[in-house]
């Protein structure tokens, strides 16, 4: 099999009752931020939070009846593993998820709520290759791929369908990469419907694994990126040459700006993204001259963060714009000084989060102290407003905790 838009178009049809129609949304703070007319493909909105839910779908109603009664297998960190279970659940199918042991416990969980079975083995997906196929040699069952699986590059296509349909003037598809599935589903309908059309796939900097693969250079790629759901070793052998083929650029994207393209999308959107789903705001973000003046079609391509990453990921955000700040006061350990500071403070119309009264250091003589305050401000030049007032009542201040953008 090859595929081909009349495959992507039966696959979309075959799935109408199976997956949602997840809505394309204007955006207009995003618009107005980088110059480009910009509308969101929401597959964050997706059945398991994400788009791998299409491409699992079309996969799995693929099966003989003597292959589903055996079950299927694959090995993911998160939203493929769901996907599988997912549909596995629905259609009666046995599954199997090998994840990696240190996958967190709320994907464990959510996987293992749809009826799959979890097996935790190896530390990254290329470990979990061996445990996959011995349980296939044991238990004859099919494996699912995540990406390197035609009919899966099928399903995952149709999201280009939609985005064409809500927005048939779009210029420009920005599209994730991680295995390449999405991006080569889209790029091979979306280049029938508008030959013309620009597709811009996105990496993250840590693993520009697609890139060099295309470029037919050594695979780089390693180190803890936020978009951990594109930070794939080796890309798939069926998607490369299509990626080659179609797809007119493959951007980078720094980690700082995936982690404010997420902040961007929950602050200004009201939206919940997972590193990789925000990779394509990231991009707009990052090479605002690529975009200006296109209208662009985004596909934020799932929304499954840790609720703890995700509150991180803000406060660091928050602390890189400067609202919020740790200052160190140096004070006389005597009564008012931390009235003095407050005073100070409030006079700005700034908030204190937290305070701490610091007498213990072996650095600080008997007679004085240190004050740590948490500030929240507004941005811009109110900190160092905030500087200047603490600074007028007598006390030395220094930022311990901003973040240069």
């Amino acid at each position: 099999m090859t595929v081909t838009p009349e495959h992507i178009r039966k696959a979309h049809h075959d799935m109408v009752n199976a997956v949602i129609r997840t809505p394309s949304v204007f955006s207009s703070a995003i618009t107005s931020l980088i110059g480009a007319d910009t509308w969101l493909k929401l597959e964050n909105q997706q059945i398991t939070s994400s788009f791998k839910a299409r491409g699992a779908f079309t996969r799995i109603s693929a099966l003989t009846p003597d292959e589903a009664k055996r079950g299927v297998i694959t090995m993911s960190a998160g939203n493929h593993a769901q996907a599988v279970a997912y549909h596995a659940n629905k259609m009666g199918i046995p599954a199997v998820i090998v994840m990696p042991s240190q996958t967190p416990f709320a994907k464990i969980n959510r996987t293992r709520a749809w009826g799959a079975e979890v097996i935790l083995e190896g530390r990254n997906l290329n470990e979990c290759e061996g445990v996959v196929q011995s349980v296939i040699a044991e238990r004859g069952m099919t494996l699912i791929h995540p990406y390197n699986d035609e009919l899966v590059m099928t399903g995952q296509g149709s999201v280009g369908i939609e985005m064409l349909e809500d927005t048939p003037d779009l210029d420009t598809l920005v599209v994730p990469i991680g295995g390449g599935g999405l991006i080569s589903g889209i790029a091979i309908i979306a280049k029938s419907i508008n030959p013309n059309i620009r597709i811009i796939g996105v990496e993250a900097e840590l693993w520009p694994t697609m890139t060099d693969m295309v470029a037919g250079a050594d695979i780089r790629g390693g180190g803890e990126t936020l978009a951990e759901g594109i930070a794939v070793k080796k890309p798939g052998d069926l998607t490369m040459p299509v990626v080659r083929q179609l797809v007119d650029e493959i951007l980078l994207v720094s980690e700082v700006m995936i982690e404010q393209a997420v902040g961007v999308l929950v602050e200004q959107q009201r939206l919940v993204s997972e590193g990789a789903g925000a990779a394509g705001v990231a991009a707009l973000m990052q090479y605002q001259e690529v975009f200006k003046g296109q209208k662009c079609g985004v596909v934020i391509c799932g929304g499954n963060i840790d609720p703890r990453l995700l509150s991180a990921v803000l406060t660091r955000n928050m602390a890189r714009d400067g609202r919020i700040a740790r200052l160190r006061i140096d004070i006389t350990d005597e009564p008012g000084m931390l009235a003095g500071i407050s005073e100070a403070i409030s006079s700005c119309k700034a908030n204190i989060i937290e305070i701490f009264h610091q007498r213990m250091f072996q650095d600080v003589p008997p007679k004085l102290a240190k004050i740590d305050a948490v500030i929240e401000t507004r941005g811009g030049d109110h900190l160092e407003e905030i500087i200047n007032a603490i600074k007028a009542k007598g006390f030395s201040v220094t930022v311990l905790s901003e973040m240069s953008k």
